[in-house]
């Protein structure tokens, strides 16, 4: 049982030791334990502490494409590399790497194909009182679009089992969080949380600006995974809403009509029509969706026969 920890980096040559000294290097189950350094286009000294302390493997990007970008890669390589496990652990220490034991144990256990470290989000001093309850809610819109039980779907620490790591892709560049967790959800992939603790910060975030940046940031990003994991769900049902207000605007077009004979009432007539012209549309990109879905899923197949 080979377990490679990767860790996307962009310039942490402050918090990368500390991290990297945290990680077990013997752990019940697993027979190598290996480290993957994503070097995400540093311009600090982040490679030199990583070959410092003779990680084995350490891929680098030519410029900074992203935490979304550099975590795909990370665990693209190593399912190349042989991993079973593949272990995703954040450079600021913010995840304590005393818990990857637990965090795999599922996998190990066959339970689970991705298991996600729940943080105590209320015991978490540098959180606000308005992150906390972002946190919250962003997590319970993630349950209710995926059917998975999970209680901290920003979380960053997370294992995936070598079918997972084969299956997974990354569209979005922002983060992969949400994405994988309803992507797993769409290919048939076994979810599970476990209780995870968390460091004192040794640094701010640099992926959330402020609040209103996450809001708008997890909101198109959560509407953009729907329509493209469920397209035809997303349009049928926009259709059928824009085609009931068109019709009860019919409807009270028509009551006037019979009732006053309508003058004055002509734009509702105007408006109904559009609204039932653009609800045959949302049914008809509904249907060209879905054809496009089942050929991504064709396209995937392949991908995951031509790697092995």
């Amino acid at each position: 049982m080979k377990l490679i920890i990767q860790i996307p980096c962009f310039n942490e040559e402050q918090t990368l030791l500390t991290t990297l000294r945290d990680i077990p290097r013997k752990i019940k189950g697993v027979d190598e334990v290996e480290i993957l350094i994503i070097d995400d286009g540093s311009y600090d000294n982040t490679v030199r502490v990583a070959k410092e302390f003779k990680v084995e493997h350490i891929i680098s990007h030519n410029r900074n494409l992203g935490l979304a970008r550099a975590f795909f890669n990370g665990i693209k390589t190593a399912y190349k590399l042989g991993a079973d496990i593949v272990v995703n652990l954040d450079a600021d220490n913010q995840y304590r790497a005393s818990d990857i034991p637990r965090l795999i144990e599922p996998i190990i256990n066959k339970e689970a194909d991705i298991v996600i470290g729940a943080r105590p989000i209320n015991a978490i001093k540098s959180f606000s009182l308005v992150k906390k309850i972002l946190q919250k809610i962003g997590s319970f819109v993630v349950r209710k679009i995926s059917g998975e039980d999970i209680e901290d779907a920003p979380s960053g620490f997370r294992a995936f089992s070598r079918e997972a790591a084969q299956k997974i892709n990354v569209f979005d560049n922002y983060t992969y969080t949400m994405e994988t967790i309803i992507q797993a959800q769409n290919k048939g992939l076994k979810i599970k949380s476990v209780k995870i603790g968390v460091n004192e910060d040794l640094r701010p975030s640099r992926l959330v600006k402020n609040n209103f940046d996450y809001i708008k940031r997890s909101i198109f990003t959560i509407l953009r995974f729907v329509v493209i994991y469920r397209p035809f769900r997303f349009f049928m049902k926009l259709g059928i809403l824009i085609f009931l207000i068109g019709l009860i605007i019919g409807i009270r077009f028509l009551y006037f009509y019979f009732t006053t004979g309508g003058s004055g009432h002509i734009q509702s007539l105007i408006l109904c029509a559009i609204l039932i012209l653009i609800s045959i549309q949302s049914f008809f990109f509904a249907v060209v969706a879905d054809l496009l879905q089942i050929n991504r899923k064709l396209i995937e197949d392949v991908q995951i026969k031509v790697q092995g």
